[in-house]
């Protein structure tokens, strides 16, 4: 069986096009990047996760000098929220990485192994995350699924 396979995303033109909601989850992922736990790379991420039930939970990378026993702040946010709301559906993802120096930067979509994470959540609630990825100045993409940064994605549906 061939699958097809689309991708489109969307360029937000800035920070102020963003709705309250959307406005509190970047406001959200900028505040967790500044508090991220990442002395070996220095290289900051916060992630902010909005659920079904309004709810706003966020996470911020965490290093380990055991390579590579960190955590990316994608995973570390979802896992939490897997553990402790098994049964509420996430709705958007927004995510904001840079060096931690860092005024300006470009947007940073989640890493392979943050996508494939993501994938699973969206596969097991069998409803679409919303990703937005921001740069620290507020230049904004969003695609309306991970299917859209993982096309050629590995899902249960081959097991």
């Amino acid at each position: 069986m061939q699958k097809e396979y689309t991708t489109s995303f969307e360029a937000i033109e800035s920070y102020d096009h963003l709705d309250e909601t959307e406005k509190k989850l970047f406001d959200s992922a900028q505040k967790f990047r500044a508090i991220a736990y990442a002395p070996y790379s220095n290289f900051t991420v916060g992630c902010a996760i909005l659920l079904e039930n309004g709810e706003i939970i966020s996470g911020s990378n965490q290093e380990n000098a055991a390579y590579p026993s960190g955590l990316c702040a994608e995973r570390t946010t979802i896992f939490w929220i897997g553990a402790n709301f098994p049964d509420v559906k996430i709705k958007k993802l927004f995510v904001i990485g840079a060096p931690r120096e860092a005024l300006t930067s470009v947007p940073i979509p989640p890493c392979g192994a943050c996508r494939q994470s993501i994938l699973e959540y969206e596969a097991k609630q069998s409803d679409p995350i919303e990703i937005y990825f921001a740069s620290l100045d507020g230049a904004i993409y969003k695609t309306k699924s991970i299917r859209d940064l993982l096309p050629f994605s590995f899902d249960s549906s081959y097991l």
